[in-house]
């Protein structure tokens, strides 16, 4: 039997994103969506309560985050291939490219390569620094939510992606500031039937593939 997918996001809006997108493709019955709340502490201690309580099937970060290099454009997708942090956390994540093709088949402009997990907004200087050292985009979460699921449940498949909301052309002014937003909000949501996609193939034999599933609209976890 296929587990149903947790989906884990930082804030209300990527939430209400996620929420509303088409999740009638779900495996495994509704899908887990969370929020942890921002950084990396809050991140960590959320991720690790709910893998410790386990029943999952796969896990998926994904939100709103930052391009680290010119020339990708805010509703852009950019897929983690790795996730690292400054104390030199390295995270693989080897179904990054189905992901990839699975949102690109979807009709989203997908970029594939390493997420860098900071303490704080990234600006100017810093995110060039980031970017010649290999990194394609920045968050404040997903380090800390992989290296609970290394402690708690390192055999789940899991996944990261953040859709582009600032760019090195045009940076956001403040932390809360989510709409250059329409545009990537909208991509978030266009984005859940490739992220149910992912799920079925990273977990599903043939047969679950397709045998019709119960409800599918997301659950809210605690």
């Amino acid at each position: 039997m296929t587990d149903p997918l947790l989906v884990l996001c930082a804030l209300g809006p990527e939430a209400w994103a996620l929420r509303g997108g088409d999740w009638s493709g779900a495996a495994g019955g509704p899908a887990v969506l969370a929020r942890t709340g921002m950084g990396r502490r809050a991140a960590g201690r959320k991720a690790a309560a709910l893998l410790d309580a386990g029943g999952y099937g796969a896990l998926l970060v994904a939100g709103f985050g930052a391009a680290l290099g010119p020339g990708v454009r805010p509703g852009e997708v950019i897929v983690a291939d790795r996730v690292t942090d400054a104390e030199g956390g390295d995270h693989p994540l080897a179904s990054a490219p189905a992901l990839a093709t699975a949102l690109e088949e979807a009709g989203l402009r997908v970029h594939l390569g390493t997420h860098r997990t900071a303490d704080r907004v990234v600006r100017g200087a810093e995110r060039a620094r980031l970017h010649a050292a290999g990194a394609l985009a920045v968050d404040m979460e997903a380090a800390a939510v992989l290296a609970a699921r290394a402690r708690h449940a390192p055999d789940l498949p899991a996944a990261v992606l953040r859709v582009v909301v600032d760019t090195p052309e045009r940076e956001l002014i403040r932390p809360g500031t989510l709409p250059a937003g329409v545009r990537a909000w909208r991509a978030l949501r266009s984005a859940v039937p490739a992220l149910t996609a992912w799920h079925r193939q990273a977990v599903a034999t043939p047969a679950q593939l397709t045998n019709p599933q119960p409800s599918t609209l997301p659950q809210e976890a605690s």
